[in-house]
């Protein structure tokens, strides 16, 4: 009986001292990127900043590649384990948040119009992405994917998402999201003079309200979203950010199908690829979905939705800051001027092709 219990209290120190020495050795990275975190959500907030685009999520990957890539290989041993922790882990449970700033009531509000369009150019535009990065840009796959998902659904958020469904290297990551900041950006001071040279021509009959839908369609990032809707009226913000954040919802659909798809595919091994290899469930994205549903219960309190808006915001700021980090400016130059033409052309199928698609879609309902 002596003998059992000691053997008890063994295993159970080992267990502990295990976990201690893992906590220890996630602290020091957990905390600078963190301080990151926190630092790029007090800019994100400068008025200035906030104008032109720059989101906490934009600044906290710019500081991360700063301090990734000037004084950080000094003690990168010693934070390592906890770059690699954020940039995985919170950056899920990130994600499953996120879901708390949606309801299924956000969907009746665009109605099936807005829900048709979001999801022909969600798909029009990923299959265009798919199709030229990999044959015609010869891009690898998962760059590929990573900009395709970027610019089809919800810029960075999406790129961040997808990262862990196709194993992507950091590199790929930031290059992706490099072209979400340079091209999202453009649009939000794009569309604005899209909508009064329209006003003035008559080349699209748009109403206000539909060109919101056109705006939260198209455009890659949600703070983006807001920046054009605003700059034509409120009325016009209100429809683009609903339409965006319909957009924001298939994200957890897409990154199943994703999933789906390279499971046959073997992404990761082509050579060996056969009818029974592993099927990989996103199963963050599954969870998200089920949040969502949550959340249009309305169970939480009302009071309760800044805070859990900050907490997704920290958790994505400290998965950014990670990233960036862990992006050597060396291999983003390794990969050349074509993801970035890639993104170009995207760019350019979002606002014209988009805006086709917008009109059709409007026609027959």
């Amino acid at each position: 009986m002596t003998i059992n219990l000691f053997f008890t209290i063994t295993a159970k120190y080992q267990k502990i001292k295990i976990w201690f020495s893992f906590l220890f050795r996630v602290l020091p990275g957990l905390m600078l990127c963190s301080f990151l975190a926190l630092l790029s959500i007090q800019l994100g907030g400068v008025p200035w900043l906030a104008m032109h685009g720059l989101s906490a999520l934009t600044i906290a990957i710019l500081l991360g590649m700063f301090v990734g890539n000037t004084f950080h290989h000094h003690f990168a041993s010693t934070t390592s384990t906890g770059v690699d922790f954020s940039k995985k882990y919170l950056l899920r449970l990130g994600i499953i948040f996120y879901g708390l700033r949606l309801t299924t009531h956000d969907i009746v509000e665009v109605g099936l119009a807005g829900v048709v369009t979001d999801a022909v150019i969600l798909c029009s535009t990923f299959g265009l992405a798919y199709i030229l990065g990999t044959r015609f840009f010869g891009l690898d796959e998962r760059t590929t994917i990573l900009i395709g998902a970027g610019s089809s659904i919800c810029g960075a958020a999406a790129v961040l998402a997808t990262e862990p469904v196709v194993e992507g290297r950091s590199d790929q990551v930031a290059v992706a999201i490099s072209t979400v900041v340079v091209f999202g950006t453009l649009a939000m001071f794009l569309y604005p003079a899209l909508y009064i040279l329209n006003q003035h021509e008559q080349i699209i009959l748009f109403s206000t309200n539909q060109f919101g839908v056109y705006i939260g369609s198209t455009i890659h990032e949600v703070a983006q979203v807001v920046v054009a809707g605003n700059a034509i009226d409120s009325a016009a913000a209100d429809t683009a950010v609903i339409t965006k954040m319909v957009r924001v919802m298939m994200l957890a659909p897409f990154l199943v199908f994703i999933s789906l798809w390279l499971s046959r595919r073997n992404i990761n091994n082509p050579k060996e690829a056969n009818n029974s290899s592993k099927i990989i469930i996103p199963w963050f994205a599954v969870i998200f979905i089920g949040v969502v549903l949550f959340n249009s219960l309305q169970l939480l309190p009302s009071s309760s939705q800044p805070i859990t808006t900050a907490i997704d915001t920290f958790l994505l700021a400290v998965a950014m800051a990670a990233l960036g980090i862990s992006t050597q400016i060396s291999s983003i130059k390794k990969a050349g001027i074509r993801p970035l033409l890639l993104a170009l052309i995207l760019f350019i199928w979002l606002v014209i092709g988009g805006a086709f698609i917008n009109r059709f879609i409007f026609m027959l309902f």
